[in-house]
């Protein structure tokens, strides 16, 4: 069964899908409102002023009263707690500026739960929004299956965006929704994404929470699918960001990506595999060598080296054999991207736009460079314009 995305004006992102126009395939058969438990939706926000006031607005739909919300106001310094108290959700406040980032929140956050102890707890970055019964979706079907539930996330566009800015969501949409949904329709788990997403009371306590992990969702789909809670995406259910319009932001949100990415590539991925051996798990192995597969412009870059490498061999009396090994892997991985463009993205991405995608490259390698000299290992929170509300 094929997944689908409604579609939107050509060169933006498509909006979150409307009742009506949700996912076709990998559906969760999750009817939101048959519940015999009780969850409550966890909400870590540091200085979110701007954008908190749509994710609150669109929280407190999925919920039977406000009380089930709980915001965490991590190390702000804005109106951030005394917004999210005007629309009555639980509030609690932390103030620690030698432990910044997301992990340190949550991890105060839950502990804070220990007194209730939901059957699901539902984490919700502050600047996003969820389609309508998207929450409650997620939450059910962690509750069924005792199991951690990834809602699909989504980013879209800053108004008026560029073609750095078009490259990088298409980006996104394959990190997100295009790899997920593959390895789901084979019956293996997904990696978490940060947002949206749902967990079992007693799953939620194996894992480590209190770190300042540049990429802390990728470590803990690591711990928990080693632990035998690997992630499970529910496409049914659909959650949107907004990418920074700023230049200054875009570039510092993707470098804290892109080093934590690299940097539990180079540590997890061994981990991964001893597992896989030791417990004898395909899906541990899967996981280990989605993984391995470094961030697309990277990917690029290494893929390019290669060919170079290979033509200097043969230059100078080398066999050929590299060359086409290379050429042969360069054409796979390029059918996989027009296919994954043409099949998700064209409302998305006009053809246009892929012509950038070298110039994309370009930009991206200071990034790595830095990385191979000084890696980013400290949280920062990345500068948010106001966050636009994403349709129902």
């Amino acid at each position: 069964m094929a997944l689908r995305i409604s579609q939107k004006s050509s060169g933006r992102l498509p909006r979150l899908c409307s009742e009506e126009d949700s996912w076709s395939g990998i559906r969760s058969d999750v009817e939101a409102g048959d519940r015999s438990f009780r969850f409550m939706v966890l909400v870590p926000a540091h200085n979110e002023e701007l954008g908190i006031s749509d994710c609150l607005h669109h929280l407190i739909r999925e919920v039977d009263s406000p009380e089930q919300v709980l915001v965490v106001a991590d190390n702000c310094t804005d109106q951030t707690a005394a917004i999210a108290r005007s629309f009555g959700v639980n509030v609690i406040e932390r103030q620690d500026p030698a432990r910044l980032g997301k992990g340190y929140a949550l991890d105060y956050g839950l502990r804070h739960l220990e007194a209730v102890r939901p059957e699901v707890v539902v984490l919700v970055d502050a600047d996003c929004v969820a389609r309508s019964g998207s929450i409650q979706r997620i939450a059910q079907l962690a509750f069924q299956e005792d199991r951690p539930v990834q809602a699909v996330y989504l980013m879209q566009t800053p108004q008026a965006p560029s073609q750095r800015d078009l490259i990088s969501a298409l980006a996104f949409l394959f990190k997100n929704l295009v790899r997920p949904a593959g390895m789901a329709q084979l019956g293996l788990p997904c990696w978490l994404t940060g947002t949206g997403m749902a967990f079992p009371w007693s799953v939620i306590r194996q894992v480590s929470l209190s770190s300042g992990n540049l990429v802390e969702d990728m470590q803990m789909s690591v711990d928990l699918a080693i632990a035998g809670s690997a992630p499970l995406l529910c496409a049914d259910a659909e959650i949107g960001g907004c990418l920074p319009s700023q230049r200054t932001s875009a570039k510092q949100q993707r470098t804290r990506w892109e080093h934590g990415h690299l940097q539990t590539l180079k540590t997890q991925v061994p981990r991964l595999l001893q597992a896989a051996i030791h417990q004898q798990r395909l899906d541990l192995l899967v996981l280990a060598l989605d993984l391995a597969v470094p961030p697309l412009a990277l990917l690029v870059l290494l893929w390019t080296a290669s060919v170079l490498a290979a033509i200097a061999g043969f230059a100078v009396g080398g066999t050929i054999l590299p060359l086409v090994i290379s050429a042969l892997a360069g054409a796979f991985l390029l059918a996989a991207v027009l296919l994954g463009w043409y099949r998700f993205g064209r409302s998305l991405v006009p053809l246009s736009a892929i012509l950038a995608v070298p110039f994309y490259i370009l930009w991206k390698i200071p990034l790595y460079v830095t990385f191979l000299f000084r890696p980013q290992t400290k949280w920062i929170r990345t500068d948010r314009e106001k966050l636009r509300t994403a349709e129902d």
